[in-house]
């Protein structure tokens, strides 16, 4: 028996023809093979970083876009804000000098009719007042009388010394 670290010579001999067929069919079939399949994948991982990195600079392009979009939108949302609170504005001043325009006019129209009223209310007073005293004086004198030109000359003249004391009365007062 020799050294049982060496090997005997046929064994030696199978054993590197056999490493040899392993490594040869590793070396033409599996290896090749495993090569195309790892740069395969290298491939797919780059790219797919690549695809990633575009639409990572897609998103950040379109939310750039849309906060744009956004400030704009602000921007003109307030510019419509503005205006409808100036239009407001006018409308509520325009409302205003039409209603003062309104109430001056009913006010001008009351005083009118309150004159009329009282013009009538005069007229009928006078007249009233001209009949009674004329059958006042027919009482006192004790005989009407039948001339009317003469009735009424002296009724207007009654009314008109009337007229004068209440004007004076008023300017007093």
């Amino acid at each position: 028996m020799g050294n049982p670290i060496l090997p005997e010579l046929p064994e030696l001999i199978i054993g590197i023809i056999s490493f040899a067929v392993v490594f040869y069919f590793l070396a033409k079939k599996l290896l090749p093979n495993i090569r195309k399949t790892l740069d395969e994948r290298t491939e797919a991982i780059e790219g797919g970083l690549q695809q990633a990195e575009a639409a990572q600079a897609e998103a950040a392009q379109v939310k750039a876009d849309a906060q744009a979009q956004l400030a704009e939108l602000r921007h003109s949302t307030a510019d419509i804000r503005a205006k409808a609170q100036a239009d407001g504005a006018a409308l509520v001043e325009q409302a205003r000098t039409e209603a003062g325009t309104q109430k001056e006019a009913i006010i001008a129209s009351a005083h009118a009719q309150l004159d009329a009223d009282r013009n009538s209310a005069v007229n009928v007073l006078k007249a009233d007042l001209g009949k009674l005293a004329t059958e006042l004086a027919d009482k006192i004198v004790g005989e009407r009388s039948q001339d009317a030109a003469l009735q009424e000359r002296i009724i207007d003249r009654f009314l008109d010394e009337l007229d004068a004391k209440l004007g004076a009365s008023q300017k007093v007062g």
